[in-house]
């Protein structure tokens, strides 16, 4: 394999402090079972519903080499499938008569195939992480390859194909937020159709508990009064951004850093929490609405800490 080839290939290793709890086993048999069958998988979810995190899991038990592609505005489908990037130069010295010096020199287009590319040459798994970011048309390449195992190649590719049959042990992940998110487009109906979608919601307080003990330096019980927290701050209905389980990680690393504990006595952590938590319900800027969700947050502390 080419040696640009290689440099966007993951290997497929376990994730450290991964949580499985009989949630996330079961969202990891259902999709290992889509996979078998011979269908793509979408992982389709608000932001911080660990979308990412279970499609390298996912990955990891397929055992395959992984390629990894973030969806972009920019993407064109020779993002995808490949281009010509560079030059060949070939030069050609002929000093066989000592008088007379000969150069010749061939400068030439270089193909460099993508990351779809490899994955469907060398049968890898491709992760495409918020796909619905990139433009439809972009993502057009794939319609083919995940309905008829058969990747379109461009004229200018070297060789003779025009077209390249996808490796059997090929396999594709989707993520993606909701449509309503800024910069997401809607996917077509067509390519939608050709994937499994599982709609990710939060997880349940036992696995936001687990992952909040394995990602933080807090006890069970510290971890559990957190998640209560963020759990009643979502039920409230009064924030513009549900919070997520990031915010009880992001509270429990940094009072690690200031040597604070989880109580609503300790002034560090009333603070941070309050600070963390409407840094990440509140995202509008208005004074009285970030007030509002600091009374139910402080309310929230007092009941659990």
């Amino acid at each position: 394999m080419p040696v640009e080839e290689l440099t966007t290939v993951l290997e497929p290793r376990a994730l450290p402090n991964f949580v499985e709890t009989p949630q996330v086993i079961g969202v990891t048999e259902r999709s290992l079972a889509y996979i078998a069958a011979g269908f793509p998988v979408h992982f389709r979810g608000v932001s911080g519903t660990g979308k990412t995190t279970l499609a390298m899991h996912i990955a990891s038990k397929i055992g395959r080499p992984v390629m990894l592609i973030h969806g972009d505005e920019e993407f064109s489908s020779s993002d995808l499938v490949g281009g010509e990037y560079g030059y060949r130069v070939k030069k050609v010295i002929d000093n066989f008569i000592h008088s007379v010096l000969k150069t010749e020199e061939d400068m030439q287009r270089r193909w460099v195939d993508n990351r779809l590319t490899v994955a469907c040459k060398y049968g890898f798994t491709l992760i495409y992480d918020e796909f619905t970011r990139s433009r439809p048309e972009a993502n057009n390449t794939l319609l083919s390859v995940l309905q008829e195992k058969m990747l379109d190649l461009p004229a200018a590719r070297e060789g003779n194909e025009s077209y390249l049959k996808v490796d059997p042990n090929f396999t594709a992940i989707f993520t993606s937020n909701p449509e309503e998110y800024a910069g997401v487009y809607r996917s077509q109906d067509a390519l939608r159709d050709r994937m499994i979608t599982i709609d990710l919601d939060h997880y349940d307080g036992e696995t936001e508990v687990a992952i909040t003990v394995a990602k933080t330096d807090l006890s069970p019980p510290d971890a559990e009064k957190l998640i209560n927290v963020v759990r009643g701050l979502r039920e409230s209905g009064k924030c513009e951004y549900a919070p997520t389980i990031r915010g009880p990680i992001m509270i429990g690393k940094t009072l690690k850093v200031r040597g604070a504990v989880v109580s609503r006595d300790n002034p560090v952590f009333r603070e941070t929490a309050l600070e963390i938590l409407t840094s990440e319900t509140s995202r509008v800027g208005s004074r009285s609405h970030q007030q509002k969700v600091r009374e139910i947050i402080n309310k929230l502390l007092d009941q659990y800490c």
